[in-house]
């Protein structure tokens, strides 16, 4: 029998993650639960990309192939996950149709050419960045991998808290919506900036001020696609879920590759 206290984080890295977690329980507490932790499941896509991209830096594979690992093992330990979730939401928004036609749009199975233009300049803009990085620290370019990661999954905590509804019945996103508190969302915000302050800190001044500000500049940009997304389909989905965390990453990566 699984304990209690491990029913969110199951839930957590069995629904954000391939690993491979047992979730015995679906309901609302689990869920409550599960995305209070999923910063948690960033930290460990993060490292696990951080790891093999300073594995080949280390080997002389340059800058640019550790950058393109860093962006490929978040995508592969999520099955790719939340790119679909990015494309889908593209398609929905970019179709310029009403709520239940766009939604429509968002649950076929291929991905129109608002989805791929999308998926196309955001991977090309995380690679760059993280060349940008890794070219000059592979100190530097860890810390935004797994910052990135982890604001990425920050940006699915708030966007679980109560008073976001859920656009359909149905899916990750009926199973989520709302089901964190506003302080519990807030709190958890912001220890995961005090925890990535403090690591940037580790690197200097700098480089804390620059990574608190990433975390919340990625906020700040998930949040603005949310209420877009709530005011055209009404709530939110999975691939909405999924359009957040990779805008979340995508901004992180940006402003960390600054200066």
């Amino acid at each position: 029998m699984t304990p209690p206290h491990l029913h969110g984080p199951r839930f957590a890295f069995g629904t954000l993650s391939v690993i491979p977690v047992r979730v015995s329980r679906w309901d609302r507490e689990a869920a409550r639960g599960g995305m209070l932790c999923a910063p948690l499941v960033g930290v460990i896509l993060g490292c696990g990309a951080a790891l093999l991209a300073l594995v080949l830096l280390f080997l002389g594979a340059g800058s640019l192939l550790a950058a393109v690992a860093a962006a490929a093992v978040p995508a592969a330990l999520t099955r790719g996950l939340h790119l679909d979730g990015l494309a889908d939401t593209a398609d929905g928004l970019g179709s310029g149709k009403p709520a239940e036609d766009a939604l429509r749009i968002m649950k076929q199975s291929d991905i129109g050419p608002f989805g791929v233009i999308t998926l196309v300049f955001v991977l090309l803009t995380q690679v760059a960045a993280l060349s940008r990085l890794y070219d000059d620290s592979w100190a530097r370019g860890a810390l935004a991998t797994v910052v990135a990661a982890v604001a990425a999954r920050l940006a699915l905590t708030l966007a679980a808290r109560t008073g976001v509804p859920a656009a359909r019945p149905e899916g990750l996103g009926a199973a989520v919506a709302g089901v964190v508190p506003v302080r519990g969302a807030v709190a958890v915000a912001l220890a995961v900036t005090g925890a990535a302050a403090a690591a940037g800190a580790l690197l200097g001044t700098d480089d804390l001020a620059r990574t608190a500000l990433a975390v919340l500049a990625a906020l700040a940009a998930a949040e603005l696609l949310l209420r877009h997304c709530t005011r055209r389909f009404g709530g939110i989905t999975g691939d909405v879920f999924g359009g957040l965390a990779e805008t979340a990453a995508t901004t992180a990566l940006v402003v960390l590759s600054l200066g």
